[in-house]
């Protein structure tokens, strides 16, 4: 029998007991936010029906669904036998035949799909967050994987601003929460791009417009022109758009400008409102929060999203956006229920954790796991450490006993290798005395106490 070299498939990947506690510091200190503002879990299987997920990413974003084959004997369906490869290439007629399952490409759709079927047993507005893997059959690549977890917070069946407002404050608690320091979010609307496309009478060149406004900084403003007029804008619409590339200020004097640009756009000024009024709830709700941007160049998912955007981006590790988000209308109805307007946001943890680690700011405490070893001398000595062991736990300290006896170097190397911060030592004279010897790893220090004051040092 041959031995197979273990392997993982390509864009996935095995974590540590190190990096699991690191990944969870972040998911928890994300989810105890979360709830702070009223959010409750939820899960969905990571199997949907391959048609819940078909359609809704575009041709793009379907060709990167993960399918799943059926099981059973593929050759035992009659359909499927009377299957001509050699006649039939549509590879979609095929895929039809032997998958109707797929993984989850996003928590987005599955949400949706979510309060469809459970629409009678949930309260509106209906409040959920979701942190579990998505797959993506994606070119594997750095930074870019197959599996990888998504962490997302949305809120539907309520048209309110407060909800915008609030996910400003759920950013700015949970990565401050974190350790994060220089961050900022950026806020824009998806009404304002669209009364700047209809000031200027190319709606379709919005994405356009946006990508190169977005350049300012590196390339200046004949650059953004020069890339404007490349993009099929003309002197006239860089003209109008003058004041839209240049705007610089405060939130409000940005406000203010745009207002001048957009007064003969309906829906622009509705745009601009809603930024107005977000920026009202937040003034109430806080008064420290000074990375709140608008950003006129912020253009997300276009398509999806139909009010307020939001971008985070942390400014002391480069790194592209660290979450993002918006609100969209009408997103159950894909599934049949119409008119169900929503906004959600979602923390890129993948990219927050390499900013961690970047910048140190993983706590000693969420690199580590057992607190304290006991040593094991000989059978008596781990007949005597047993009950200590037990009252260690249960006064919620991590602690373990090493398992047999064995050389005591062997046992500190097992405890420096855990980053095990006490080591329990019992011999004879503790044994007899009751007081037992307690080692700091890192200073090497050594004390005699008893197994109460251990208890109240070590908590």
């Amino acid at each position: 029998m041959s031995i197979t070299k273990p392997s993982l498939p390509k864009g996935t990947r095995d974590f540590s007991p190190q990096e699991m506690v690191k990944r969870n510091y972040i998911f928890d200190t994300i989810k105890t936010v979360f709830r702070k503002y009223g959010y409750a879990e939820i899960q969905t299987p990571s199997m949907e029906n391959l048609q819940t997920l078909t359609g809704k990413y575009g041709d793009e974003g379907d060709k990167l669904i993960f399918k799943v084959l059926n099981s059973g004997e593929f050759l035992n369906d009659p359909k499927k036998k009377s299957f001509d490869f050699a006649q039939d290439d549509n590879s979609n007629k095929l895929v039809s035949l032997i998958s109707e399952k797929a993984l989850r490409y996003d928590l987005t759709v599955p949400f949706a799909r979510y309060v469809v079927m459970h629409q009678s047993e949930i309260s509106f507005p209906f409040k959920r967050f979701q942190v579990q893997p998505v797959w993506r059959a994606d070119r594997p690549q750095k930074g870019r994987y197959r599996e990888f977890y998504q962490c997302d917070a949305d809120v539907v069946g309520s048209p309110s601003l407060l909800n915008e407002a609030e996910f400003i404050l759920i950013y700015h608690e949970a990565l401050t929460n974190l350790g994060l320091k220089d961050f900022d979010i950026k806020i824009n609307n998806r009404k304002i791009l669209s009364g700047i496309a209809e000031i200027i009478g190319k709606p379709e060149l919005i994405v356009d417009m946006t990508v190169a406004i977005d350049k300012l900084d590196k390339i200046g403003f004949d650059g953004v022109t020069k890339e404007l007029l490349e993009r099929g804008f003309t002197e006239a619409d860089i003209e109008k758009l003058k004041p839209v590339i240049l705007l610089q200020g405060s939130n409000v004097e940005k406000l203010e400008s745009l207002k001048t640009v957009l007064a003969s756009s309906e829906i622009g000024l509705k745009g601009i409102e809603e930024i107005e009024k977000v920026f009202e709830y937040v003034s109430h709700l806080t008064s420290h929060i000074s990375n709140l941007q608008l950003d006129i160049t912020l253009a997300r998912g276009l398509n999806y999203y139909t009010g307020c955007i939001f971008e985070v981006k942390t400014n002391e590790v480069a790194m592209g956006s660290i979450g993002g988000g918006g609100r969209y209308d009408d997103l159950t109805g894909m599934f049949g229920l119409k008119d169900l307007t929503g906004v959600g946001i979602s923390f890129g943890a993948d990219r927050i954790y390499d900013v961690l680690e970047e910048l140190n700011l993983f706590p000693a405490t969420a690199a580590q796991g057992t607190k304290v070893l006991i040593s094991n001398f000989d059978e008596s000595a781990k007949r005597y450490a047993l009950p200590m062991l037990q009252q260690l736990r249960n006064e919620g300290i991590s602690a373990e006993l090493y398992p047999t006896s064995a050389k005591l170097k062997k046992q500190m190397s097992y405890a420096d290798s855990k980053n095990i911060t006490y080591v329990i030592l019992i011999g004879a004279d503790e044994m007899e005395s009751g007081l037992l010897t307690l080692k700091h790893m890192e200073s090497g220090e050594q004390q005699k106490l008893t197994l109460d004051a251990i208890v109240k040092l070590i908590k």
